[in-house]
């Protein structure tokens, strides 16, 4: 498969930033990094509060692309071929396979913090490895395949599972969405005569962002010095006293990838410490987990990262 110039590749993130941000308001940054994510082939963990548009933000990335959306409502008696799909069984020893809504391009996953662990297992396979495996047979997903998952805030999830650690590495970035602010809800009201899903354009195909996809990871260029750079600020995270543990490699893999697609919508072929710098605040802080004592002292996952960014020096380019 050929690769996309990387030229053509801004050109195409910035139309679908420009195409969502037509429905979602107040959510600039968010919607830069959720893009980054998807063209690098990165899932998105969202956590806030009901209504605060999180599904209908799914459903506009999934028409920019023309990609197929599902979505799946987390509760507690959901099981694992809910989400992958089952084998119906003949008299005459015959089956067949229903799909279920993990075989979509974007597959919203709402409130996955209410879905039992058992079910938040059956996750693991599809997002980690692009299949599913239903009965001892393994079925393949399709490229590109992202996973948006929003989670209830934990003071307000009441009888809810914990997201598991491995679960939560999977997540390439996270974030916290908040109801808007009273100026940007006053212009909601004016305008939403005209707001909905219509208004959003296709502006790729799905071949497309696979390329793309792949024309990121392979044509940015890291310098010794930056991965550098990102290896000190994870070690010092990893080694401070109040985390149980820090993130994992997958983390720092996951910080490149984001941080390459950065780069490419500030017109660059190259990764610099900024992009890291950006990338770490979304990448990091779900994988950071503090010690009981910590929690108790009111240190958050973000004064961690914040102080290692502090520590940590830059590398002069």
């Amino acid at each position: 498969m050929a690769s996309l110039d990387l030229g053509e590749i801004e050109y195409t993130m910035r139309s679908v930033i420009g195409e969502v941000s037509k429905v979602v308001y107040g959510l600039a940054n968010e919607i830069k990094i959720i893009t980054c994510a998807i063209f690098t082939g990165g899932h998105i963990l969202i956590e806030g509060a009901p209504g605060a548009g999180k599904t209908l933000m799914a459903k506009a990335f999934a028409k920019t692309i023309r990609g197929e959306y599902r979505r799946i409502q987390g509760n507690p008696d959901i099981l694992p071929t809910d989400i992958t799909g089952f084998y119906i069984y003949s008299v005459d020893g015959s089956s067949r396979f229903i799909k279920g809504p993990i075989f979509a391009n974007i597959v919203l996953i709402d409130e996955l913090n209410r879905v039992n662990t058992r079910s938040q297992s059956a996750l693991l396979e599809a997002m980690q490895e692009l299949q599913v495996t239903v009965d001892g047979v393994t079925h393949k997903l399709n490229r590109p395949f992202i996973v948006i998952a929003t989670q209830v805030p934990a003071r307000l999830a009441y009888g809810a599972f914990p997201v598991s650690e491995t679960l939560r590495d999977r997540f390439m970035v996270s974030m916290e969405v908040k109801y808007l602010n009273a100026e940007l809800e006053s212009k909601l009201i004016v305008e939403a005569h005209s707001l909905g899903i219509d208004i959003v354009e296709s502006v790729t195909s799905l071949d497309e962002v696979v390329r793309a996809q792949d024309s990121i990871l392979k044509s940015v260029y890291v310098s010794s010095r930056v991965a550098g750079y990102l290896s000190r600020l994870i070690e010092v995270m990893r080694e401070d006293h109040r985390v149980e543990y820090g993130p994992s490699v997958r983390a720092t893999l996951h910080t490149i990838a984001l941080a390459k697609a950065l780069a490419v919508l500030n017109k660059r072929d190259y990764v610099i410490p900024d992009d890291i710098k950006e990338a770490v605040r979304y990448t990091l802080p779900h994988r950071i987990f503090l010690t009981r004592h910590a929690k108790t002292e009111g240190v958050s996952e973000k004064t961690i990262l914040e102080e290692a960014l502090a520590k940590t020096p830059v590398p002069k380019e």
